[in-house]
């Protein structure tokens, strides 16, 4: 298809986007986000700086979905709201990568990780910045304006997704091995987690990898939307229809954070306790 006849098919958005459902967004980000900001200076949790940027990134991409609803043929709003919302993800993922490591490091349990520990972070978080760079890469050229552009920027963002989903699921895949090998031979550290914890299933080192597996299967589903979503293109069934974003992306990514908001690591993994100390200092050391 050429560009003379990709000017007459490409469009923006095939709706006109919904200001309510952008306000309820807004609002539903700003709350958990500041949280987020409030959880991470409290317990100077500043791993999770990442995350929280991720945050102020579906804000302000909210914000300009609200503001195209009246602007429906501005290229640079369509271009701030659609590289923003899809680059949150990976900057929640990246915190999200680090926690493993710190609790692992936490739990001196390092010989039950199937990834030896000081690749962990730098395999994972590279795996990430891939990811978002190559995301980042083809949302800047989809937002271009012709069919020529569309499609290479949708073969870069569907890439950046795969990258994304590949490494994701071998992140759970490593934390779920290390799980099922620390609860049949607990350390000595886990013991007296435990014992310390006691009833506090909320504040355990099992509740820190509940939060980091349901945030984490929210992410990949979320990414295999997306990844379906541009493989059909600029006039495909789902990108057409304004509702399955908002299901399948802004949702799911509210609960991605909720969930973290609950089952924050800083409970655990605070620069406060002796065991948050070790753990930052020997990742500092890698």
């Amino acid at each position: 298809m050429g560009d003379s006849e990709g000017h007459i098919d490409f469009q923006l958005y095939r709706y006109t986007p919904s200001v309510a459902a952008a306000v309820i967004f807004i609002v539903l980000f700003l709350l958990t986000t500041a949280f987020h900001l409030y959880q991470l200076i409290k317990c100077r949790a500043w791993y999770f700086s990442a995350f929280v940027l991720g945050g102020i990134f579906q804000i302000i991409g909210y914000i300009a979905r609200a503001i195209s609803h009246s602007n429906t043929q501005s290229v640079p709003i369509y271009s701030i709201q659609t590289i923003l919302i899809l680059l949150a993800p990976p900057l929640y993922a990246a915190s999200i990568y680090m926690v493993l490591g710190r609790l692992i490091l936490y739990l001196r349990a390092e010989s039950f990780s199937i990834v030896p520990l000081k690749w962990m972070t730098g395999i994972f978080v590279t795996g990430d910045v891939i990811a978002f760079v190559m995301q980042a890469a083809g949302g800047g050229i989809m937002a271009s304006g012709t069919i020529t552009a569309m499609k290479t920027g949708e073969h870069i963002t569907i890439g950046g997704l795969c990258v994304q989903l590949v490494f994701f699921s071998f992140f759970l895949i490593t934390s779920v091995v290390f799980h099922k090998r620390i609860r049949l031979q607990p350390t000595r550290q886990t013991i007296d987690a435990r014992e310390v914890q006691g009833l506090h299933v909320m504040r355990s080192w099992e509740s820190v990898l509940w939060g980091l597996y349901l945030s984490s299967i929210l992410i990949l589903i979320r990414s295999v939307f997306r990844l379906i979503e541009y493989a059909q293109g600029n006039d495909g069934y789902l990108i057409s229809h304004e509702a399955f974003m908002y299901v399948f992306d802004s949702t799911l990514m509210f609960f991605a954070m909720v969930a973290i908001n609950v089952f924050h690591p800083s409970v655990i993994l605070s620069q406060g306790d002796k065991g948050g100390r070790h753990s930052l200092e020997a990742l500092r050391s890698m």
